[in-house]
């Protein structure tokens, strides 16, 4: 039987430095869960929430799948958003991609991979939303282009489900951000799509199918 023993003496050699740094943080994060943050990220590894913004457990509320989607029947990733604005009362929203991205280069290729086509057509929809923009640009860049407007397109989302509608409605203080993520030097990039109200979405969303840079 396997049972991947290394990754146990790992964990045991994290726990003891977090206590030993600080007796009570694990009886205390065990008390509350009170985070500010809600990452909806990427599945790939490379880009842990976490890490990347040096926060510890307990600091960031976190939903992750491929290509960082926010896609209207995924009632996960839906359950997830109610969970972190009405439950832990979260201040900030964060859809974060990463250039390079695997979910968003197979979107691109034309070739058929499987059950994860369903998938993938939402990201189709971006290129389709932004062909002219997308037709002038070599495979790279606009890969590069394409996985921040995914991630704008997955903000504009965010904000028009309507669990966040409703929390506007009500008066809540909550921002829906969106950042890109360079796996090449660990830097995250603000893409200037924050939105903080039904006012500001309705003025973006007006006269475009898509968020554009």
């Amino acid at each position: 039987m396997k049972t991947l023993k290394h990754l146990f003496v790992r964990n045991l050699t994290w726990a003891t430095a977090l206590t030993k740094e600080d007796p009570a943080f694990f009886s205390q994060l065990s008390k509350q869960q009170t985070p500010e943050y809600l990452w909806i990220g990427c599945s790939d590894s490379r880009v842990p929430a976490n890490q990347i913004i040096d926060l510890p457990p307990g600091a960031v509320f976190v939903h992750r799948n491929i290509s960082n989607m926010v896609v209207h029947t995924d009632l996960n990733c839906l359950s997830v958003i109610q969970f972190a604005v009405e439950v832990l009362k979260v201040k900030h929203i964060i859809v974060c991609g990463h250039y390079g991205c695997g979910g968003i280069r197979a979107a691109m290729d034309g070739h058929r991979h499987g059950i994860i086509d369903n998938w993938l057509c939402h990201i189709r929809d971006v290129s389709r939303f932004n062909a002219e923009k997308l037709s002038r640009l070599e495979h790279d860049e606009k890969l590069n282009l394409l996985c921040e407007l995914n991630v704008i397109e997955q903000v504009r989302n965010v904000c028009n489900t309507t669990i966040v509608k409703d929390a506007w409605n009500h008066g809540v203080d909550l921002s829906v951000h969106g950042w890109i993520y360079n796996i090449e030097n660990g830097i995250l990039k603000d893409l200037d799509a924050c939105i903080t109200s039904n006012e500001e979405l309705e003025e973006k969303q007006r006269g475009s199918t898509c968020f554009r840079l």
